[in-house]
């Protein structure tokens, strides 16, 4: 096979980019399955971990058409990558300790900070597959194009899911940590004081209005 001309070198270099990407993402998505607790949401993270997967090797083999390399993680690396589930079941025992009782260690504010995460992560694969998109519509490789649209649809079904799902773990973490009292409405003084301020003008408003009419 004959070396890669400048184009497809520069292709490859975003490609190898976004496999990259992917491949640090998967150890991530692996951790955040093990800390998470709400079904519906570790559901979709393991369906995401699996297209996270298939973006890589698709991607892996477009750089491999043309006729560039994936370079393979180095051993410690990988296996501190394999290591990555026994800390994480450990972790998740620690916080379902008495750590768990202490303000901003729940459940719900671990699983918060990682949609968080997740989020922003999506975001940065929407903008580098957008970018591979862009560049290889310019250089009239469709099939680049085509598979750098189609994993970056994938990135934005997951973002908007995550964005969901954030408004949900936040409305969670109010519940978990944040006692009914102050969560209602009443539960604020400025609130209070204003209430109190609106009873006194209108006791004051009906003593003068019955004051006018003895007159």
């Amino acid at each position: 096979m004959a070396d890669p001309n400048t184009r497809d070198l520069k292709l490859i270099q975003y490609l190898t980019e976004a496999h990259g990407k992917e491949k640090e993402l998967e150890t991530a998505l692996q951790a955040h399955i093990g800390m998470t607790t709400r079904a519906p949401y570790k559901k979709r993270l393991q369906q995401h971990l699996k297209e996270t997967k298939a973006h890589a090797r698709a991607v892996e083999r477009r750089i491999k058409q043309l006729g560039g390399k994936v370079e393979k993680l180095p051993e410690p690396v990988a296996e501190a990558a394999a290591a990555v589930q026994g800390v994480t079941s450990k972790a998740v025992s620690v916080a379902k300790g008495p750590l768990h009782a202490l303000r901003g260690t729940g459940e719900h504010e671990t699983m918060l900070k990682n949609a968080k995460t997740e989020f922003s992560e999506e975001h940065e694969e929407i903008a580098m597959y957008s970018g591979i998109e862009a560049l290889a519509e310019a250089v009239g490789d469709r099939e680049t194009a085509k598979l750098a649209r189609d994993i970056r649809r994938e990135e934005e079904r997951m973002a908007s899911f995550l964005e969901k799902q954030i408004a949900t773990l936040a409305k969670g973490v109010a519940r978990e940590e944040i006692p009914a009292a102050e969560r209602r409405d009443g539960g604020s003084p400025r609130r209070r004081r204003t209430s109190r301020r609106a009873r006194a003008t209108t006791t004051r408003s009906r003593s003068t209005a019955s004051r006018s009419r003895s007159s």
